[in-house]
């Protein structure tokens, strides 16, 4: 796979038949290895290692309404209280991050009305605050830790 820009981690990687499949230890399961993949299970591990993100308060592709219809959102980080704080979408290297891209997490949030977006290609991560009362939203310097989330 293609080397992305956050730092290295050990993975499981096993082939089964014709397919390769990598390790997740949210889900506690081996699922098939496409970019996308990729680039999710390096940046979950990324937020575990190096941002201090509880394993446990991680939910993994789960369901979610939006205008009606079903859709499956990356990644969930929630409070230790139970209430989701960031909303996580990964795309494959090779896809550019772009104003659809920000155009999907924002109507994905727009139900769940959470405070941290984050959209990352593995290349490149946009991360921005949000905030619902003004109706505005900053970009980040950076991917903020679990403890500067909490707020």
């Amino acid at each position: 796979m293609r080397a992305l820009n956050l730092p290295q981690y050990p993975f499981k990687i096993i082939q089964e038949g014709k397919k390769t499949k990598i390790f997740d230890a949210i889900r506690r399961g081996f699922f098939v290895l496409t970019p996308e993949e990729w680039v999710r299970q390096n940046l979950i591990q990324f937020l575990i290692e190096d941002r201090a993100y509880p394993k446990g308060l991680i939910a993994i592709e789960k369901g979610l309404k939006v205008n009606g219809l079903p859709k499956r959102f990356d990644a969930l980080v929630y409070h230790q209280n139970g209430n989701p704080k960031l909303l996580v979408e990964c795309k494959a290297p090779e896809i550019q991050i772009d104003q659809k891209a920000f155009d999907q997490i924002a109507r994905y949030n727009y139900s769940l009305k959470l405070p941290y977006l984050l959209v990352s290609n593995g290349l490149q991560h946009y991360c921005a605050k949000v905030n619902w009362q003004t109706k505005e939203f900053e970009f980040l310097n950076d991917i903020p830790h679990y403890e500067e989330i909490l707020d």
